[in-house]
């Protein structure tokens, strides 16, 4: 059975990552996976069909650049659709996957509109399923016309998360209206890879980096004023990390601390250090989660965005996490709650569900049969 997975990614680079965790295992399951990615292309991150790639101007994600950095035209966006109806005939999947349309990304209805009609003219027709993370940001007003995308094109809906955390409705209130559409599936996140001696290091990340520096700053200079001081701090700006906020974090180095863009190996080095630092993004958390280590939480809430905090929220009420927030961030903040992590005993095992990938392919076969 083929499946052909769309996915867009604006500004980090978390749902094309998660995205290809997800593929990986739908292969292993023995689907063929068509995955087309409209955003920037990512190292380390293979996609199938690469569209004109997009990004967003701002944290408002109102204006969509292209590679070049120009605002999009109606021009472009007729090409660009064009492509991904090619791509979609081309593949001649059984199943279409779209990832968060229509509970997110209502920027790109013009060629996510055009396909799901495409499909739903097809006869055989295909399954149109969406795939969408634990937490969504909240939007009232906009329910009621996402319920009714969701009724007209979409037969399921993988959420990707456990409702023992938080359930879909937490932040889509209007879940109950989808019914049985709604399926959680656990949290998706890559296998772990075998971590090997543990080491004393302090991880610091940010994502890709987009909109990290303040966090891996602080980091830095948070360092001397904590109970790990004398730990090797490794500090991820990111493949996104803009050039001159390399060269700010560059001029921040000192012994024992090592500055890096990004590895490879980076959920082993995530399962063997003594202390992650990080935001509350869905891929981080999942994958911090996965390796029981001690975590200091430090949600991004630019542009009015809430999803992070409220993850950060839960996981620190079960024990799972520190927090500490964006808005009050300074080194002497973030060494206050690394100390109190320092202090504190491992966060509990089986918290979440984290076979997301695995139950995802197996809802999939099931709704094929």
């Amino acid at each position: 059975m083929k499946i052909f997975f769309y996915v867009q990614h604006l500004l980090g680079i978390g749902h094309l990552k998660r995205a290809g965790v997800l593929a990986a295992a739908l292969r292993k399951s023995g689907f063929e996976v068509t995955l087309v990615s409209g955003g920037m292309p990512v190292r380390g991150i293979d996609v199938d069909v690469q569209l004109a790639p997009a990004s967003a101007a701002d944290l408002t994600f109102r204006t969509l650049l292209d590679e070049t950095g120009r605002p999009v035209d109606d021009d472009w966006k007729r090409l660009r659709a064009g492509a991904l109806l090619d791509a979609w005939r081309a593949a001649r999947a059984g199943i279409l996957l779209i990832e968060l349309f229509p509970f997110g990304r209502r920027q790109m209805r013009f060629e996510l509109l055009p396909l799901l009609e495409d499909a739903h003219r097809l006869a055989p027709r295909p399954l149109v399923v969406c795939s969408v993370r634990d937490l969504i940001q909240s939007r009232p007003e906009r329910e009621a016309e996402t319920v009714r995308l969701a009724e007209r094109f979409f037969d399921r809906i993988l959420v990707h998360g456990d409702a023992r955390l938080a359930g879909f409705e937490r932040t889509f209130k209007s879940a109950k209206q989808l019914g049985d559409r709604v399926h959680q599936t656990g949290y998706v996140v890559e296998e772990a890879a075998a971590a090997g001696e543990h080491s004393a290091d302090v991880l610091v990340s940010a994502g890709g980096g987009a909109v990290g520096r303040r966090l891996l700053e602080c980091a830095m200079l948070a360092r001397e004023r904590t109970l790990l001081r004398n730990a090797t701090w490794r500090v991820m700006a990111g493949v996104n990390c803009a050039e001159a906020d390399w060269r700010a974090l560059e001029r921040l180095v000192r012994p024992g601390i090592v500055l890096e863009r990004s590895r490879d190996d980076f959920t082993r080095l995530l399962a063997k250090c003594a202390l992650s630092i990080s935001q509350a993004g869905y891929n981080t958390v999942a994958e911090t989660l996965q390796a029981r280590v001690l975590s200091v939480l430090v949600p991004f809430s630019g542009g009015g965005e809430s999803e992070q905090t409220l993850r950060a929220q839960l996981l620190a009420e079960r024990g799972a996490a520190h927090m500490t927030d964006e808005e009050t961030l300074s080194p002497e903040t973030l060494a206050e709650a690394v100390n109190r992590a320092a202090r504190a005993p491992l966060p509990p095992a089986g918290l979440v569900d984290l076979n997301g990938a695995r139950r995802s392919a197996e809802l999939l076969r099931e709704w094929v049969k």
